[in-house]
């Protein structure tokens, strides 16, 4: 059940900055858009509901309830900018907005980007490691929530791996094709 509510939430995310942009670019109604935009925490937190109320059930927490930890700490710490890269992709197609930054793919300017990239990734993880320790404390029954725990090892291995390939880009910086060595 917590896997299809997972999927249903994405989908919920998505559809309500579709609908957010749409009001506020198409229909010219910046009130509504903006306050479909607004509501995308809301999705948040009817996962974290059911997800709690679901352990509180009596449910064992397995690999979807992990994931839901993995959600809510990617949706707090990339949510903003996922929205923001959506409104000037948006603004630019259809009200005439500047056309939107690319990332920076070499020199310092893409190591700093893939820093700040990292970092966000370090405060999902501090997020969503921070919720499923609360699901762990929750249930207070290791044998129950010990695929929780599986969850916070393998995510901080990715993290450290994360780490070593953003952070490699300061100590060896990606260069242009047409840049001589």
């Amino acid at each position: 059940m917590i896997g299809w509510l997972i999927i249903a939430c994405e989908i919920s995310f998505w559809v309500f900055v579709l609908l957010g942009l749409f009001f506020r670019y198409i229909l010219k109604l910046k009130t509504l858009g903006g306050l479909f935009l607004l509501c995308t925490p809301l999705i948040d937190l009817v996962l974290v509901g059911a997800t709690i109320i679901d352990l509180k059930n009596g449910a064992a927490a397995n690999f979807f309830h992990g994931l839901s930890g993995i959600y809510i700490g990617v949706t707090v710490a990339y949510g903003h900018s996922m929205i923001r890269w959506a409104d000037e992709r948006f603004a630019y197609r259809f009200a005439d907005g500047d056309e939107p930054v690319k990332k920076p793919k070499y020199g310092r300017e893409h190591a700093k980007f893939e820093r700040r990239n990292w970092v966000k990734h370090l405060l999902a993880w501090i997020i969503g490691c921070l919720f499923l320790w609360g699901m762990i404390l929750l249930v207070g029954d290791t044998t129950k929530t010990n695929s929780l725990l599986n969850i916070i090892y393998k995510w901080t291995f990715v993290l450290g791996i994360d780490f070593l390939w953003s952070f490699s880009y300061t100590i060896w910086p990606r260069k242009d094709k047409g840049e001589s060595t």
